[in-house]
């Protein structure tokens, strides 16, 4: 062979070799997405939140299933107590506008990996799933929540804190997605889910307290006036009530706060009715509560459980004021027809949650647990020694000199 023709093949050897090397690296710069769903695109592409009826959601101790009937959500495992339909709301319109920023590759198998080991009993490493159905039942999606993202870059000598999670869809195999959302209010925790309707009572103008177990009276305090102290309707002549201890009575459940819902079924295994008081509080406004309390029988708990009943006695007119001119009596019936209005609504709302058992804390309700002399005041207290040890008005005994 020509040392011509050696030359020229060598030549086509050489840049056949480059043709292929460049080739391999524009496929490697190429950038190929080996999870089904991309940086950037919605971790469900059609999350058919409308279609959704039901949600159960599991932890490693709990769960929790919230119900959509008549288009009001409810929280099945308290006896149907209507749940936080804003919450619920804002779930459901996160999933649909909830966008990948980052897909991994790994199977079903890795789940644990990701802080979602459903055999793990610790909730850390067990994570949260949610499963979401129509009305029929047909499961439309189920959603698996681990570890937080942590940020590894901040100023912060405390950590960056955390900027996402790992989630994952179960319909989707090819792997396990990272998201924005931290998703701070999702919990297996049935209480978490409920909606915050509680009685409400004010403007009162007195109250009675039976003692545990007993229809007697521990004690009955009445005012005269909203800007009155409160007083014992009886007592021994020279008997005086402790301001300060009665004070916070006059804002009894003005914005109190439930912990949770006791299911019927759970009432009588946690209360002892020889524990029960009962206390009677009437309002200004013709307004009457009857609560009955008991402290809780779980163990460990200091928290009460407490029904409610209402009634009412509102006027149907409002009673003129003497002298009173026209247009003054004009805007007065107006503020009283409002006024009938709301308190009308008021015992009609605190109706609904007549047969329902709350549980509060031991601070919402201690107030009223008072004894009748707890009530009582004690006077001011024994006057110190002064120094030296003498007592008040005395004169301090006399050192006699040594001869």
């Amino acid at each position: 062979m020509k040392p011509r023709t050696v030359i020229i093949l060598w030549l086509l050897v050489l840049l056949l070799g480059i043709s292929v090397f460049t080739a391999k690296k524009s496929a490697g710069n190429e950038i190929k997405h080996t999870t089904h769903r991309a940086a950037g695109e919605t971790l469900i592409a059609e999350f058919p939140a409308r279609e959704v009826a039901s949600i159960h959601i599991t932890d490693a101790e709990k769960s929790v299933n919230l119900q959509l009937k008549g288009g009001n959500w409810s929280v099945v495992e308290r006896d149907g107590f209507k749940a936080n339909s804003a919450d619920i709301v804002e779930l459901l319109r996160t999933l649909i506008d909830l966008k990948v920023t980052q897909g991994i590759e790994a199977g079903p198998s890795f789940a644990a990996s990701f802080g979602m080991d459903e055999k793990s009993s610790d909730p850390a490493k067990h994570g949260v799933t949610a499963t979401f159905k129509d009305a029929s039942g047909k499961s439309l999606a189920a959603i698996s929540f681990g570890k937080n993202l942590d940020s590894v870059s901040s100023s912060s000598p405390f950590g960056g804190g955390a900027v996402g999670r790992f989630v994952r869809n179960h319909a989707d195999e090819s792997g396990f997605y990272a998201v924005s959302e931290l998703f701070p209010s999702l919990s297996a925790d049935p209480k978490n889910w409920l909606a915050n309707e509680f009685f409400k009572i004010e403007k009162i103008q007195s109250i009675a307290l039976t003692q545990p177990g007993s229809d007697k009276n521990e004690w009955e305090l009445a005012r005269k006036d909203e800007g009155a102290e409160f007083e014992f309707t009886s007592a021994f002549p020279g008997v005086k009530i402790d301001p300060a201890v009665v004070t916070p009575l006059k804002s009894l459940f003005s914005h109190a706060r439930f912990d949770d819902v006791v299911p019927a079924a759970e009432v009588d295994k946690r209360t002892s009715p020889d524990q029960a008081q009962n206390a009677t509080i009437k309002t200004f406004e013709g307004l009457t509560y009857i609560l009955t309390l008991q402290p809780s029988k779980v163990e460990g708990s200091e928290n009460y459980l407490i029904t409610v009943k209402v009634s009412g006695d509102i006027p149907e007119k409002r009673k003129a004021a003497e002298n009173e001119k026209p247009e003054d009596a004009a805007a007065a019936d107006k503020a009283f027809e409002t006024r009938k209005k709301a308190l009308n609504e008021i015992i009609e709302q605190t109706k609904k949650i007549e047969n329902i058992t709350f549980e509060v804390s031991k601070f919402t309700v201690d107030a009223l647990l008072k004894s009748r002399t707890d009530l009582m005041d004690k006077g001011p207290g024994p006057q110190a020694q002064p120094a030296g040890g003498a007592a008040p008005g005395l004169s301090p005994p006399i050192s006699i000199p040594a001869q």
